[in-house]
C-alpha cells in the first residue's frame, strides 16, 4: 500500500514498511518500486524503508518540460524534510544512485550513509560501456517491453504517455548528469559504490567515482550486470546491510585510506 505526498515539484507516490532508522530506496530510470522486490523484506527487517517513485515513474505523474536529475534530487530533499522528517540512509540504483549523490552533495545534513549501485556522474555517452545503445532506445524497442509493462500498470498518465516519458529519460541520459569531481569530493556521508563486473556503467568510470568520493568503499559483484540487485539480491543485500550496520574494519596495508603524516614530520 502507498500514498501520495504533495511536494513542491510533483505529487509524489511513496510506500513505507519496517521499523528502525529511516532508509530511502531510490529506483532506477524507467523503473518502479516493483524492481526492489529482492531488497524490501531484508532491509525492512532492520530499517524503516521509504520508497518514493520519482516524477514520471510508477504512480507519480509526469511534469511539464524535461526531466532532470537535479529536479529529482530536489524532490528527494523535499521528501526527506516533509515525509521522513530528517536524515536517512540513501540506497540508489542507477538513476536513483545519481539522485542520491546529488542529495549528499547539496544536503549533507539529510544523508546518513549512501549506497550508489550502478551510478554514473557523467552523461551516458561518457560513462556507459556501449554509448551506441542509446541510439536504439525507443518506446517500442523489444528491450523496453518490461519497462513499458511496469509503466502501463501504474502510471496515472496512462499508457499513451509512455513514449513521452521515454523520450524525456533518453534525453536526460544523453546529457546528464555532469557532476564535477570537486563536488563529489564534498560528499561527507560514508559511501559504498556497488557495480556489477559486467555493468552498463564502465568499471573505469565506477572506479573514478570511487576515487572522487572521500573515504568511499567499492564493491564489484562478480557475474552481474547493471541489474545486479535483481540478479544477485542476497549478495547485494549483505553488502548494503554490512555497510550500514558495521563500522569499517581496520586494514593492514591501507593505501588510499592511509593517514597522511603530519606536515613537517620525518619521512622514512
Amino acid at each position: 500500500m502507498g500514498a501520495y505526498v504533495p511536494l513542491p515539484g510533483v505529487q509524489t507516490w511513496y510506500e513505507v514498511e519496517g521499523d528502525g532508522e529511516p532508509l530511502l530506496l531510490l529506483h532506477g530510470g524507467l523503473c518502479t518500486n516493483e524492481t526492489w522486490g529482492g531488497q524490501r523484506a531484508d532491509l525492512a527487517a532492520r530499517y524503516r524503508v521509504f520508497l518514493p517513485e520519482r516524477r514520471g515513474h510508477g504512480h507519480t505523474p509526469d511534469v511539464e518540460g524535461p526531466l532532470s536529475y537535479q529536479d529529482m534530487a530536489d524532490d528527494t530533499v523535499s521528501f526527506l524534510e516533509k515525509t521522513v522528517g530528517g536524515s536517512a540512509h540513501l540506497v540508489g540504483w542507477s538513476d536513483g544512485g545519481i539522485v542520491a549523490l546529488l542529495v549528499a552533495i547539496a544536503r549533507p545534513d539529510l544523508v546518513r550513509k549512501v549506497v550508489a549501485i550502478g551510478a554514473n556522474f557523467l552523461p551516458g555517452p561518457q560513462s556507459i560501456a556501449e554509448p551506441s545503445s542509446l541510439d536504439h532506445m525507443s518506446a517500442d524497442a523489444p528491450d523496453m517491453a518490461l519497462f513499458r509493462e511496469l509503466y502501463e500498470a501504474t502510471s496515472p498518465d496512462g499508457a499513451a504517455h509512455w513514449p513521452v516519458v521515454v523520450g524525456k529519460v533518453i534525453e536526460m541520459i544523453r546529457t546528464q548528469p555532469d557532476i564535477p569531481t570537486e563536488d563529489l569530493a564534498r560528499i561527507s556521508a560514508p559511501t559504498l559504490v556497488v557495480v556489477g563486473d559486467d555493468d552498463l556503467v564502465t568499471l573505469e568510470h565506477t572506479i573514478a567515482l570511487y576515487r572522487a568520493v572521500p573515504d568511499s568503499q567499492l564493491a564489484v559483484v562478480p557475474g552481474a550486470s547493471h541489474a545486479v540487485p535483481v540478479e544477485k539480491p542476497e549478495a547485494v543485500n549483505r553488502l548494503i546491510l554490512d555497510f550500514l550496520t558495521m563500522d569499517p574494519s581496520p586494514t593492514i596495508f591501507p593505501i588510499r585510506r592511509a593517514t597522511a603524516p603530519p606536515a613537517g614530520s620525518a619521512q622514512a
